[in-house]
């Protein structure tokens, strides 16, 4: 007798072992037709999967959230099934799940053209309207070496000796094409039936640049048509307002070959960076910090001592002086670590709050970089603060209501914010004491504020955890931007002490926060949230002046003068061209407003003000148009 517990708590018994698809058929012949995967007491197995025993039993279909990566990662298998059908000297390596969708890399005698992809979709297609049964099957570590080679997939079977010699290797087979996998995947091919391949890329073997350059697939699945039909929508959108078109059609910045992954700011680009810096400086004033500013290049010594050799040498630029070796800084903490130190602090000093625009470099691999948002050369809007542990809830609590805050400024909070709190990774300094005394502090803080959170295990700082802040942009595109950091064990590492009211000296508590996180990364979130159409306060250029005639020259000049002078951002356009043609061009300018002068305007002494959106403001003076711009 195998009882099985349903999780509304009901038992259903059977006479003996039944697999998942049976129990579910014996519920409802739908509800078996709609299932896909299984937890068995919380595992997660194949409709297939033989219960034996007495268990707990919660099926998963295609409205639950787990199904979505079981169906992108059986999509894969479809995709290596197809290229080997169609390229059948295509050797199959790995093929993961990512954010929207999954790829699988290949190696090839030549690279893969937008016809092959279309080629290897419409194959994918005949594989799912062939239903084929999705077979799971066990083998012998060894013996699955041996498999694969005899297949000719050298890397599928290096995979394989990669793992201890006693283990059982899973199989997954659908029409003649078997695969390694751990799963679940979906009972049959017919099951997959919205996806749509997306790209093709190099890629290393084990992402190592000495070994073979692999052939990268990217594909998207989802469980609908209609998913998959808004997710592709949303591409396009996110072309269109790709921020590195913009940057090059509003003149923001440009990057180029002689120095990957850093950018050159242009005038009208330096001007967004810099209202955004000094809006960032005017927050940190109002929530009490100092700004400091620490050297580019220190020792190697100190960066052994604060442990981020250790985990990050090989993102590190280095050079060599005098015998000894310096790093560039990838971050600002240890430098704040030396300015703390200066003298003694007292508890009564505490909390103190360190803020820089701190200019950090990371060896990032050239794969890796991506315009603004994956850059070598960035600048952190980076902060820490020193503090003692009765502290840390409110000065996490004051921090969260500051990112609320500058988030609300920039309207990226309008759709909520979602907060994660990130615990413990498997490689880590400190105890793990101080690692439940620090992810309590933080989980306790976020439960202060009524704030909904989720956990993210493994996803923490080497040094401590940390509460990540996720916005979305208006076409609902997530990015993860701001984050408080907790950490006990950097201050002891560097002895950063502060004399307790005892008398005593106690190790300082350290929390790592940051609101934009990169400045140049966060400028790109804000060029395709807002398509370049700035709002008017955060626009490098806020009107721009244009005259009919060479008449009116020295109107507009005042104009121009009289506007700088009252703090605005504006241009003057006097070159020899039809208005009309100047209009256009200072529209694709995405300028929030234009000005028109002739010679009605000179003679009334008023300005004729025009919207970014066309809309026709009529004639006014200058005063009424400045006290407009300052409402």
């Amino acid at each position: 007798m195998v009882n099985i517990k349903l999780p509304d708590n009901t038992t259903r018994s059977f006479d003996q072992a039944i697999t998942v698809l049976d129990v579910a058929k014996s519920i409802s012949p739908g509800l078996a037709k709609a299932t896909i995967a299984a937890y068995v007491d919380d595992k997660m197995c194949d409709v297939s999967y033989l219960i034996d025993q007495d268990a707990k039993l919660k099926l998963i279909t295609e409205k639950d959230p787990e199904a979505l990566d079981i169906i992108r990662h059986s999509t894969a298998h479809l995709l290596a099934q197809a290229v080997k059908q169609l390229y059948p000297t295509a050797q199959v390596t790995i093929g993961p799940v990512i954010d929207n969708g999954f790829y699988y890399d290949f190696s090839y005698e030549r690279p893969f053209t937008p016809e092959d992809l279309t080629l290897i979709e419409r194959k994918m297609d005949e594989l799912v309207n062939l239903n084929l049964q999705v077979t799971r099957k066990k083998m012998l570590r060894d013996e699955a070496i041996e498999y694969f080679k005899f297949l000719g997939e050298n890397y599928k079977a290096e995979i394989i000796a990669s793992i201890p010699q006693n283990e059982t290797i899973s199989l997954y087979s659908q029409g003649g094409f078997t695969d390694l996998c751990r799963g679940p995947h979906v009972p049959s091919t017919s099951k997959l039936k919205a996806f749509k391949l997306t790209k093709v890329a190099g890629a290393y073997w084990r992402g190592d640049s000495k070994n073979e350059m692999l052939q990268r697939i990217y594909g998207t699945a989802w469980v609908t048509k209609e998913e998959l039909r808004q997710y592709l929508h949303m591409l396009e959108e996110a072309e269109k307002r790709d921020h590195r078109k913009i940057g090059k059609q509003l003149d923001l910045f440009h990057i180029q070959d002689e120095a990957p992954g850093m950018i050159f700011w242009h005038a009208n680009g330096w001007s967004l960076w810099q209202v955004v810096e000094q809006y960032i400086r005017s927050m940190y004033k109002k929530y009490n910090y100092v700004e400091v500013k620490t050297p580019q290049i220190l020792d190697r010594t100190l960066w052994e001592k604060s442990g981020h050799w250790e985990k990050f040498h090989d993102d590190i630029f280095t050079l060599e002086s005098e015998h000894k070796q310096y790093a560039i800084k990838p971050m600002n903490c240890p430098g704040h670590i030396q300015i703390y130190k200066q003298g003694l602090t007292s508890y009564r000093d505490l909390p103190i709050r360190f803020a820089e625009f701190g200019s950090c470099h990371r060896n990032e691999a050239s794969g890796a970089l991506h315009g603004l948002m994956r850059v070598r050369a960035f600048v952190q809007d980076d902060g820490h603060i020193f503090c003692m542990e009765n502290q840390i809830q409110n000065e996490v609590m004051v921090f969260i209501d500051m990112l609320f805050e500058v988030y609300n400024k920039f309207d990226l909070g309008s759709d909520g914010i979602a907060v994660k709190l990130s615990t413990r990774p498997a490689k880590r300094i400190g105890s793990d004491e101080v690692w439940d005394k620090a992810e309590k502090s933080l989980a306790d803080a976020l439960n202060a504020k009524g704030l909904n959170w989720e956990i993210l295990p493994g996803e923490g700082a080497f040094y401590g955890p940390k509460i990540e802040f996720e916005v979305k942009d208006c076409i609902g595109r997530k990015w993860t931007t701001g984050s408080v950091q907790l950490d006990f064990s950097m201050p002891s590492r560097l002895e950063a002490e502060y004399i307790a009211a005892d008398g005593s000296k106690q190790f300082v508590v350290m929390l790592h926060r940051a609101i934009c996180g990169s400045l140049e990364r966060f400028i790109g979130i804000l060029i395709e949230h807002h398509m370049g159409n700035f709002p008017l306060w955060l626009a490098p250029i806020q009107c721009a002046i244009l005259n009919i005639s060479e008449k009116q020259a020295n109107y507009a000049t005042t104009m121009y003068n009289k506007l700088r002078t009252a703090g605005f951002r504006p241009q003057i356009d006097l070159s020899n061209e039809k208005i009309g043609y100047k209009i256009r061009q200072n529209t694709l300018k995405k300028i929030p407003f234009l000005i028109i002068i002739g010679d009605k305007e000179v003679e009334t002494d008023t300005i004729t003000v025009r919207q970014r959106d066309g809309t026709d403001l009529g004639a006014m003076s200058l005063e009424q148009f400045i006290s407009h711009l300052q409402q």
